[in-house]
């Protein structure tokens, strides 16, 4: 209808026009893939964590999936090993997809290595990206003898590394452009315990216990209920503005209401400064909550207070700290963990 009607009012002037669609809670997933050009191998799928319109170089991001079906996956992995012969690649080429409403759809291909290719090898024991030359120089895939997608044992998280601190005042919400300046990885056993040491190593430490700062937007209230319930069960207070108060409330959920900065002391940037949470989720939206949302989260920076921007950081970080309770997290390099799985 949007089409005809365009068509029926606009003079197009004979050039093509563009329709854009904003695809919102969706899932993205990037693929690494090898081709030969007559074979495709991938090098592994990865989910990122933040949902789709976080750039890809600023989400994190788990190998295996693990909230992607099996049915969605053999998808995805169809469409890689189509995309990569209907090219010609020669060497590594990376895939970006996502997953909303039980459909998948093709966001971008590059036919070239990505950032990505270095810790897959890691999670993986393959070099790709010596393979890609390989190829480059004639080799085949069979040849190699990579013909198969490896598997994966445990979790392997990636995580951004973000030069906030160094910029104080600078607005540290995630979105389209990338802001990281590093990666980071964790390995365990279980995802939380993987995600717990991502974050560890970027520099950020989820508390096991004390203060949580909720304030979210509309959209998010519905997901934020579980979070906060869970939150609840392990023991944390929980705080937050009036309208994330009074929605938490309805759901029985004991929230305690601070001020906003708008409305004056005492409010949330005071009970920062002294030291009174330990944890911040915050997904603003609108205009002043901007404003505040800006103040916030740079300050929590500055204060190196933990600070969380989307509803699915925000539950993985939830299972991290449930794992770090039950069991304490351990060591060892990933030369070990090769000899013990390859």
């Amino acid at each position: 209808q949007l089409l005809d009607w365009l068509d029926a009012n606009v003079d197009w002037g004979g050039h093509p026009v563009l329709i854009d669609q904003f695809l919102d809670d969706a899932y993205e997933v990037d693929v690494d893939a090898l081709c030969d050009g007559r074979d495709v191998t991938i090098g592994g799928i990865m989910q990122h964590i933040e949902q789709a319109g976080v750039h890809s170089g600023d989400s994190a991001c788990v190998v295996p999936p693990y909230r992607i079906s099996y049915f969605h996956l053999d998808i995805i992995r169809d469409h890689t090993r189509r995309i990569g012969l209907a090219l010609g690649v020669k060497g590594l080429f990376n895939i970006q997809f996502a997953v909303k409403d039980d459909e998948v759809y093709v966001l971008e291909v590059n036919p070239r290595a990505s950032r990505t290719v270095p810790f897959i090898s890691k999670a993986t024991g393959h070099p790709l990206a010596r393979y890609a030359a390989q190829i480059a120089a004639g080799a085949t895939l069979a040849g190699l003898g990579f013909v198969s997608e490896p598997a994966v044992t445990g979790f392997f998280v990636k995580e951004a590394v973000f030069p906030f601190q160094k910029f104080p005042g600078v607005d540290t919400r995630l979105g389209p452009e990338m802001r990281s300046t590093g990666e980071v990885m964790g390995h365990a056993s279980s995802f939380g315990h993987a995600f717990i040491k991502s974050q560890a190593s970027a520099g950020v430490s989820l508390p096991e216990s004390g203060r949580v700062f909720i304030s979210v937007n509309d959209f998010d209230k519905a997901a934020v209920a579980k979070i906060a319930r869970d939150l609840e069960k392990l023991g944390f207070e929980i705080i937050a503005t009036d309208g994330t108060a009074g929605w938490l409330k309805q759901t029985g959920i004991k929230t305690g209401r601070i001020n906003k900065l708008s409305q004056g002391s005492p409010h949330i940037l005071d009970a920062m400064q002294g030291g009174q949470v330990g944890l911040i989720i915050n997904t603003p939206r609108g205009s002043q909550a901007h404003a505040e949302g800006v103040t916030i989260r740079s300050q929590a920076y500055a204060l190196g207070i933990p600070i969380i921007t989307t509803m699915s950081a925000a539950a993985a970080a939830v299972q991290g700290i449930k794992r770090m309770r039950e069991r304490p997290l351990s060591v060892r390099s990933l030369q070990s963990h090769y000899g013990a799985v390859l």
